[in-house]
């Protein structure tokens, strides 16, 4: 539509392609690992179908990763979304922060409380939504999580100073 502007882009936030390749390379090789173990030397066939689905399931959670590292995300003055559309977050939902060192928050990340709990869902390691909470971070660099949390702080006060 004409006249229609894209809300400005304050901040973004990609996996680096070093962590992705790291991490979707061992989660592969822990998954291929296991399924030769299966087959090479299993106790008994109970053992044997459990280390199966195991190999499956760490197959499997490395092409979600891979998918997922893919994604971008970005912050505007109204939400935190994936660039593409997905929304993670509305900035005026935000109640909270948890950046510290003993906070429960992804790798090189950060955990944002949310006023009301929206649906679960998982990109792993780029970020998770469950109820109130949001935890970005993981197989991103620091620096950008770190300058993404700081604007969000920022917004924060400048709400809470201004009501």
């Amino acid at each position: 539509m004409q006249g229609e502007t894209e809300p400005e882009v304050l901040a973004t936030v990609q996996a680096s392609m070093g962590r992705r390749v790291l991490g979707i390379g061992m989660l592969g090789f822990l998954g291929v690992l296991v399924i030769y173990v299966a087959f090479l030397t299993p106790p008994s066939f109970g053992w044997r179908m459990f280390l199966i689905a195991l190999g499956v399931t760490a197959l499997l959670v490395a092409d979600a990763m891979r998918r997922s590292t893919g994604h971008v995300l970005e912050l505007t003055r109204t939400e935190l979304r994936e660039r593409g559309g997905l929304m993670i977050a509305q900035v005026d939902n935000i109640i909270g922060i948890d950046r510290g060192a003993f906070a429960f928050k992804p790798s090189n990340g950060f955990l944002l409380r949310l006023d009301t709990p929206d649906a679960r869902k998982w990109r792993p390691g780029l970020w998770w939504r469950v109820g109130r909470r949001v935890g970005v971070g993981g197989m991103t660099p620091g620096r950008q999580t770190k300058y993404m949390a700081e604007i969000i702080a920022v917004m924060l006060a400048e709400r809470e100073a201004e009501g």
